[in-house]
C-alpha cells in the first residue's frame, strides 16, 4: 500500500520511517513525488486546533499527490500557560513576534526560549505538560478522514537537557522515561511519543482494515 506522509520535517520523516519499519506500507514523501513546496503550505497549519491543521494538511497532499495520504500536527500543552501553545506550537514565537522570519536563532530554539521565559519563576510542580498528537488519514483527497489522537505526560524543566529530538524535546521531561525527550535513544522515544503512540494506533486501523476489506490506496 502505497502512502504519502504529508511532511517536510526531517525530523518527522525519521521518526515515521522507523514506525513503519517492516510494515506493508510503501512511505512517500513530498519530495518522492518532486512535490514542488509551494507558498500556500505556509498557510495549511493555521487552524484553530490540532485536528484542523492535520486534516489541511492530508487533503492538500492528497489532492497535490494523488495517493492515500496521512498527516499528523503535534504539539505541546502547558498547564501554567492554560495549553499553550498547543496547535501553535511550531510557530509560536514567529507569531508572538509578528512572523518576523529572520529572528535570531532557529525557529525551535526561538521556541524553547520563549517557553522558558513565559514559565521564568514557575515551580517545578506546576510546569506539567503534555505532547498531544493528532493524525489525520485519507484514502483520497475528498474522502472522510480517519482521526486518531495521542499523548505523553511530563513536565518542562528549567534548561535544556540533550541534543536529540526536535522542537521541545530538549526541555520536556518524559515521566515515562525519566528523561527528556532530547536525552532519549530514538527507540525509547518511539515507545512513549505522543507521535509514536498515534501512529501506531493509525497503524493498526489501516492493517485491519486492508484485511477485512478490499486493500485501501
Amino acid at each position: 500500500m502505497k502512502l504519502l506522509v504529508a511532511t517536510r520535517s526531517t525530523g518527522k520523516a525519521g521518526e515515521i520511517r522507523a514506525l513503519f519499519a517492516g510494515l506493508p506500507f510503501e512511505l512517500l514523501f513530498p519530495v518522492d513525488l518532486m512535490l514542488e513546496q509551494l507558498p500556500e503550505e505556509a498557510t495549511l497549519e493555521r487552524g484553530a486546533t490540532y485536528v484542523e491543521n492535520a486534516v489541511a494538511k492530508a487533503r492538500y497532499f492528497a489532492a497535490r499527490g494523488g495517493v492515500a495520504t496521512v498527516a499528523d500536527d503535534s504539539g505541546i500543552e502547558v498547564d501554567a500557560l492554560g495549553g499553550a501553545p498547543g496547535a501553535h506550537s511550531a510557530r509560536w514565537a514567529l507569531e508572538l513576534e509578528g512572523g518576523r522570519e529572520n529572528g535570531e536563532g532557529g525557529l525551535d530554539a526561538r521556541n524553547n526560549a520563549l517557553l522558558l521565559e513565559k514559565l521564568s519563576g514557575v515551580p517545578e510542580d506546576k510546569r506539567t505538560a503534555r505532547y498531544r498528537c493528532v493524525v489525520a488519514y485519507l484514502e483520497r483527497a475528498t474522502a472522510v478522514p480517519e482521526i486518531v489522537e495521542a499523548t505523553c505526560e511530563g513536565y518542562i524543566l528549567t534548561e535544556q537537557r540533550g541534543t536529540g529530538g526536535f522542537g521541545y524535546d530538549p526541555l520536556f521531561y518524559s515521566t515515562d522515561l525519566r528523561m527528556t525527550f532530547g536525552e532519549a535513544a530514538a527507540a525509547a522515544k518511539q515507545r512513549v511519543s505522543h507521535r509514536g503512540r498515534a501512529l501506531r494506533a493509525l497503524i493498526e486501523v489501516l492493517l485491519r482494515r486492508s484485511k477485512d476489506g478490499p486493500a485501501v490506496g
